[in-house]
């Protein structure tokens, strides 16, 4: 939805703010990504691998309560640089049986939200794949999550 601004004859639309759903952004983007990389569209595949990883975990940190309002500043971050803030906001909560699931390393080091940029040709599947696999964990620690706190449809 855009909304227009009448002010002094302006009609520049201002952005209106939606409410942030990890939970259903992680779902759309894995599902997506799945999509494209099963027609080779590597480059935008792992793209949405990365924001799914960063979109599930930021959903785990919301599930099990980081925060009731939006989610901190400092947390606000891309997978390459929130994977290292999650295992340690993790290691002492009651999620940390679930970090224990996750991929050794920092599986996502390699990757930037900057790569949108990129060309195509610099993708392949030596690239994709670790990043499908470790967001695929993320995934499925996002489902237990789910699971363990009864089925949450949505993490607003």
């Amino acid at each position: 939805m855009v909304r227009v601004s009448r002010m002094r004859g302006s009609r520049k639309p201002s952005r209106v703010s939606r409410p942030e759903d990890f939970l259903d952004a992680h779902r759309r983007h894995w599902d997506d990504a799945q999509l494209l990389c099963g027609k080779g569209r590597l480059a935008n595949a792992d793209h949405l691998y990365g924001l799914s990883a960063e979109c599930g975990l930021k959903s785990v940190m919301r599930i099990f309560k980081v925060t009731d309002a939006e989610l901190p500043a400092k947390y606000k971050l891309h997978i390459d640089k929130l994977w290292a803030k999650f295992e340690t906001w993790a290691a002492n909560r009651m999620v940390k049986r679930h970090v224990r699931s996750l991929p050794p390393g920092m599986p996502f080091s390699n990757w930037s939200v900057s790569d949108r940029y990129a060309s195509g040709s610099h993708f392949d599947k030596a690239t994709v794949i670790p990043h499908r696999d470790a967001a695929r964990v993320i995934k499925r620690m996002v489902d237990r999550s789910v699971t363990d706190i009864g089925g949450a449809t949505h993490d607003g």
